[in-house]
């Protein structure tokens, strides 16, 4: 029921925001926007609320929201017509009931077991990613863990990718906006997470990796050089702190760690995965991926290692795809052709509203098996779009962002192994890092040409982030800057090399 607010002194008018299926009902002040309350209930905003991507569809229930220019824009008359506008576009002007999908995406946590020396104390590990952040606590006398909490990113509602929350810090409001915003929610997490364990008097220290976005948001540092070519920072640092200048509540003022990047945009989650995968050891040929808005690389063979970043978009995780979405309930994650058709599975079993990254690229895939895509790309026999499961479907933009994305990592991979004159057979494991990697169907990724190995050397490696974190956790702290490594690991510079725009556009193409 909503309040008065007629005469001097009345309170201010408030509506009541009913929604559906997750049964939430909120008190908001007249006008206020909902993209403001939506994110924590599961509306993505992957263009950042700018009103160009469709990411945020919500569909009006009960009430009222009047259709804006946005919404005549990017929705049809149907979808207009059965309710479905934009959140980012809309302010709540009267009671209201939206329907929204419950946000359950998988978030990637780490349970592999680590080699430590014991110490008093607890500690906490964390992977602060661009979409999810995790967070274990661990007794450093045991290695035992004693709390797990995952959590959006609350960037993400200023954009779903690095670049627009480069493009947001890039004025000195954005950019405290965005440091509050992280720094807060991660201070929530261990606040909860100590107390809930019984001894946040014991917290000595907090180890966090995340890229080299992340890293400078988090550290409040300018992020104006990774907003211009040639995409490089010179403020690469260990950053430390102590708990209480973060402004967290905690019973110990913990000291804090973001361990250092290694070169634009490969950050200290890759030098994690480097000490979590051991590519540093022995004189085999590895390879370490991770597929995301930056697919980072590295290429090592016991004399040296090699990383890079590839601008791979956010196709892999749902954003830019017409149908796009996280990897969350209703999203299509799995397709496979299945006697001249197409076979899908939705995540949560229910109906599907959307497809995230692997099902992209299982759909592709499928759709090249079956010859209604051309190894250009282009849809064949006319069609103008491809069904994968009603309504989902994918258009030719579609599969030029897949193209695009898969392109960039391909053409990465192969000038790095060609600088360290390692041949693909050489190599003997390719470790796939990160949520993504973990969850893509290598056989689909060989066939549209991302991942040219053999099957049986493509590994998923779990959350090598947060288990690289875990393992620096137990470094002593005078060692978290891992001098004598970070010597061994070059960071090349794509966009210099000549070679890589002839490469990207051959690797484009479907095999």
């Amino acid at each position: 029921m909503s309040e008065g607010t007629d005469g001097a002194g009345a309170r201010p008018k408030t509506y009541r925001l009913a929604l559906r299926p997750q049964g939430a009902t909120l008190a908001l002040a007249a006008g206020m926007p909902l993209q403001d309350v939506l994110f924590e209930h599961g509306v993505e905003f992957p263009c950042g609320g700018k009103g160009v991507c469709r990411g945020c569809r919500v569909r009006v229930i009960e009430g009222r929201l009047p259709e804006s220019a946005e919404d005549q824009r990017l929705l049809t008359r149907a979808d207009l017509d059965a309710g479905w506008r934009l959140a980012c576009r809309a302010r709540i002007e009267s009671d209201l009931t939206l329907e929204l999908a419950q946000w359950e995406a998988a978030i990637l946590s780490d349970h592999g077991a680590i080699r430590f020396r014991p110490r008093e104390g607890w500690g906490v590990a964390i992977d602060l990613g661009t979409t999810t952040m995790v967070a274990q606590l661990l007794d450093l006398q045991t290695a035992e863990t004693l709390a797990v909490r995952a959590a959006l990113n609350p960037q993400a509602q200023q954009g779903a990718d690095v670049m627009s929350r480069v493009q947001h810090g890039l004025t000195r409001e954005g950019r405290a906006q965005l440091t509050e915003m992280v720094r807060g929610r991660l201070g929530q997490m261990i606040a909860k997470m100590a107390k809930d364990s019984g001894g946040g008097h014991r917290l000595t220290e907090v180890v966090i990796v995340g890229n080299t976005v992340m890293h400078h948001l988090f550290g409040g540092l300018p992020v104006d050089a990774l907003a211009r070519y040639p995409f490089e920072s010179d403020r690469l640092e260990l950053l430390r702190f102590e708990s209480r200048e973060l402004g967290w509540d905690l019973a110990s003022n913990a000291a804090v760690d973001f361990l250092p990047c290694l070169g634009g945009f490969v950050g200290s989650d890759i030098l994690a995965g480097i000490l979590a995968t051991g590519l540093d050891e022995g004189d085999q040929a590895r390879v370490l991926v991770d597929l995301g808005t930056n697919g980072e690389i590295v290429v090592g063979d016991g004399s040296g290692l090699l990383c890079a970043s590839t601008a791979a978009g956010p196709a892999f995780e749902g954003a830019r795809i017409a149908m796009g979405m996280r990897a969350a309930t209703g999203a299509i994650a799995e397709v496979k052709a299945d006697g001249g058709r197409l076979a899908a599975r939705v995540l949560g079993g229910g109906a599907a509203r959307g497809i995230c990254g692997s099902g992209l690229v299982d759909a592709a895939a499928a759709g090249l098996e079956l010859g209604w895509i051309q190894p250009s790309g282009r849809l064949a026999g006319g069609r103008t779009e491809m069904p994968i499961l009603a309504p989902v479907k994918l258009t030719q933009g579609d599969l030029r962002e897949l193209q695009l994305a898969k392109g960039a990592i391909a053409a990465g991979l192969r000038l790095l192994l060609a600088q360290r004159r390692i041949s693909p057979a050489r190599i003997r494991q390719v470790h796939l890092a990160g949520a993504f990697g973990n969850y893509i169907s290598r056989r689909s990724a060989r066939r549209i040409g991302l991942l040219d190995f053999p099957l049986e050397q493509m590994t998923p490696a779990g959350n090598t982030a947060l288990h690289g974190a875990k393992i620096a956790l137990f470094a002593a702290r005078e060692d978290r800057e891992f001098p004598a490594l970070r010597r061994r690991i070059r960071h090349v510079r794509l966009s210099a090399d000549p070679a890589f725009e002839e490469q990207y556009v051959e690797c484009m193409a479907f095999p």
